[in-house]
């Protein structure tokens, strides 16, 4: 494959570039040519004036676009407004084609099932490189149904932005559909002899303390631990909830884990009442933390990727890099794009959102880089390069700052484990390792009258245990009391029974049975007196115990159940000891 890069600068550069790439085409062999156009221009009719040039010129050719936060060119953050990138392509069965379709939160299933459908349905296509406005919608419909595509399909692109990052407008255009602000391109390649790659690059940390999403509907996150989410953003970084929040945000994602997948995303915006939009859902229950860009990480990222890239020969890369990175970089943004141009002809944009696709997921992310590398022909033996690393290096600023965060972070990591800890040892009873009684006591309310689950109760009580203490001494005494909470949890375990187990004081001990579980709870208690009478202890010798059980019934609160648990367990006491009641 041959490629040429040309910054647009009038339109009779335009066509004198293009019949270029035309005259060598009749010179030479060539299968298919492709544009790429990248335009900072929100200017629909500069735009199209760029299309109308080239589907003249050169009809059978085909061409896609979107407007940008910033253009690279030869791997490097291009000074000109817009970019031309010309791909041609020459072995004789590779073919390049373009589907463009307006999207919605409505329609976006849809457009999805279509394009799987084109892929399943033609089976020389080896890639999809998509192109979207993002900003407003939410992407996990479109990209749960793109995830359907063939697994051996290569899946990756960028939203479309602008060069003002506030600005929400956003274009995507092509050779199949016209400049639209709310649209869709895939460009599909192909054929037995092209070979795609792809490649994520990230460099982003975790900083500071983790917090859970704890309400969240759709891509509107509203509370992480139970407070509106954008106080992590106040409170942490002192950014404002103001019309500048998504500018000052922008670097600062929350990180997660989906699977084997780290995922970034940067909100959008914010509401007064504090929700942050995103641009695509995160789920309830999700555990996040922010997220700051680490140099030197992303630097040995960019290392490792670009010689595993430089091993797969490539002819061209493409990047797809977040408008994040460029603003993190300032004035050395080109430091970790540039180093892929020694490996292979590099162009791309800065986006609002990456895709690339890990095995059969595509996942949007925020602040990523996004690499595609692309081959015609063979891998050729002996032409193995390495990605050239010289001359890009952090400053002993920023390698400060680094240095910093980390030092947050591994205090922050020092003081959660202090906390989990410390929470711990506020619902544990000291000497059995059982719940205390107040978290017991929770739980049994929580279960009952809040959450409305079926449940059972057992209260347990060691028969005669003032004389061991009073026979044996107290260290005898806490012995038995340990074995007896061992029995418990092993029963608990061996039958598998969703139930919590505390002491309730002194000798007493209360087990909380939870749903479907409910009904084995006076089996649950048989096999814990027999177990625990099957011990001999060194001084005290076998002991037994009492225990109480009660079914949840109609109208029961947590006080009333208690009550029927200890009362029968004082039924058994009063009949002889070592028995199992159920009232």
């Amino acid at each position: 494959m041959k490629q040429i890069q040309f910054e647009y600068k009038s339109k009779d550069l335009l066509l004198h570039d293009v019949r270029r790439v035309k005259q060598w085409c009749q010179q030479n062999i060539s299968s298919a040519v492709s544009f790429e156009i990248y335009s900072e221009l929100l200017d629909k009719s500069a735009i199209n004036a760029i299309c109308t040039a080239i589907r003249t010129e050169m009809p059978q050719a085909v061409y896609s676009g979107c407007t940008t936060n910033g253009n690279i060119m030869f791997g490097e953050l291009s000074m000109n407004n817009v970019c031309i990138v010309c791909t041609v392509f020459e072995y004789a069965d590779t073919r390049v084609e373009v589907m463009q379709r307006s999207i919605t939160a409505e329609n976006a299933a849809q457009v999805g099932a279509e394009a799987v459908e084109f892929v399943n349905n033609n089976s020389w296509v080896k890639s999809v490189e998509m192109l979207i406005t993002i900003r407003g919608l939410s992407t996990t419909e479109i990209s749960r149904e793109l995830s359907k595509m063939r697994k051996n399909v290569k899946l990756f692109g960028g939203g479309a932005f602008a060069s003002d990052i506030d600005e929400q407008q956003a274009y995507v255009f092509s050779s199949d559909g016209e400049c639209s602000n709310n649209s869709i391109v895939f460009r599909f390649i192909g054929g037995d002899n092209i070979h795609i790659q792809t490649w994520q690059i990230s460099g982003w940390k975790t900083l500071g303390m983790q917090h859970t999403v704890t309400k969240a509907d759709g891509r509107v996150l509203y509370e992480l631990d139970g407070q509106p989410a954008f106080d992590v953003y106040y409170k942490y970084l002192n950014i404002e909830n103001d019309r500048n929040f998504f500018r000052n945000s922008l670097e600062f994602p929350l990180i997660y884990k989906n699977g084997d997948s780290t995922i970034l995303r940067a909100p959008t915006g914010s509401t007064p009442e504090g929700a942050l939009i995103m641009t695509a859902d995160i789920p309830r229950g999700t555990k996040v933390r922010m997220g700051y860009g680490d140099p030197e990480t992303i630097l040995r990222t960019v290392h490792t990727g670009g010689d595993e890239i430089a091993k797969f020969q490539p002819q061209m890369i493409h990047i797809y890099s977040c408008a994040a990175r460029r603003y993190f970089w300032g004035d050395m943004a080109n430091t970790e794009t540039k180093p892929f141009q020694s490996v292979a002809q590099t162009s791309g944009f800065y986006t609002s959102g990456e895709f690339l696709r890990r095995d059969t997921e595509l996942i949007q992310h925020n602040v990523t880089l996004v690499v595609g590398a692309f081959r015609e022909g063979d891998v050729i033996l002996g032409m193995e390069n390495d990605v050239d690393m010289q001359g890009f290096h952090i400053s002993k600023q920023v390698s400060l700052i680094s240095r910093l965060a980390n030092f947050i972070d591994i205090s922050t990591a020092e003081l959660e484990e202090a906390n989990r800890k410390l929470e711990k040892m506020a619902i544990t009873d000291g000497l059995t390792g059982l719940l205390n009684r107040m978290k017991i006591q929770d739980d049994i309310i929580e279960h009952i009258e809040k959450e409305k689950d079926n449940t059972a109760l057992i209260m347990i009580d060691i028969d005669d245990f003032k004389l061991v203490n009073d026979t044996y001494g107290h260290d005898e005494g806490d012995d038995v009391l340990r074995a007896l909470a061992g029995v418990m949890n092993d029963k608990i375990a061996q039958m598998g029974i969703n139930a919590k187990a505390g002491r309730w004081g002194g000798e007493e001990f209360m087990i909380c049975i939870i749903g479907d579980d409910a009904v084995k709870a006076k089996d649950l208690a048989e096999s814990i007196r027999i177990g625990f009478n099957e011990i001999s202890f060194k001084d005290a010798g076998r002991q037994t115990i009492s225990a109480g059980v009660t079914l949840q019934k109609q109208g029961d609160t947590a006080e009333s159940m208690c009550i029927r648990a200890d009362d029968a367990l004082y039924l058994g006491k009063r009949n002889g000891k070592n028995k199992v009641v159920v009232l």
